[in-house]
């Protein structure tokens, strides 16, 4: 009976341990359709828009400005800067989100590091489009200093 139990307890084991990563785990890397090394630099938006519901705002289109830097290693500075309230900043890093064969242009905000969101994007070498569905974004429609959830779409040129 000892037997019998230490080859099942070994099985258990085994068993446990070639489950413990599943093929459909989603995984990180800095290489997908091109490498994320490709947008360091400088870039400014020609649209920065945020929306919710029938309330939308264009950061840009509004008068203000967007711009981004980001480093080789996929770290970023997003700097707002809206017409009607003071600029502010929020940091990140970017990846790409390989999930099942695909990958989606993903970005880790600082204010939450152990999770991530993925974003629609289109990239030509010089325009960087950014689109993300909802609750891909914040921002404060009515300047009360509540942030709301929303969705966003930016476009950036390289500057």
């Amino acid at each position: 009976m000892k037997k019998l139990l230490y080859f099942l307890f070994i099985g258990l084991i085994s068993l446990s341990i070639s489950c413990s990563k599943s093929d459909d785990e989603d995984e990180l890397t800095k290489d997908g359709p091109f490498p994320i090394s490709e947008l360091s630099g400088n870039w400014e938006a020609t649209k920065a828009q945020f929306s919710v519901s029938s309330t939308s705002v264009d950061i840009v289109e509004d008068g203000g400005t967007v711009t981004m830097s980001v480093q080789a290693s996929g770290r970023f500075t997003l700097t707002l800067n809206p017409v009607d309230r003071d600029a502010y900043a929020v940091t990140g890093e970017i990846f790409w989100e390989e999930w099942q064969g695909s990958y989606y242009f993903a970005v880790a905000w600082d204010d939450e590091p152990n999770d991530w969101d993925t974003y629609g994007h289109t990239y030509d070498g010089t325009t960087l489009s950014i689109n993300g569905g909802p609750d891909s974004g914040d921002y404060d429609f009515d300047n009360d200093g509540d942030l709301e959830s929303c969705s966003i779409h930016f476009i950036f040129v390289r500057s």
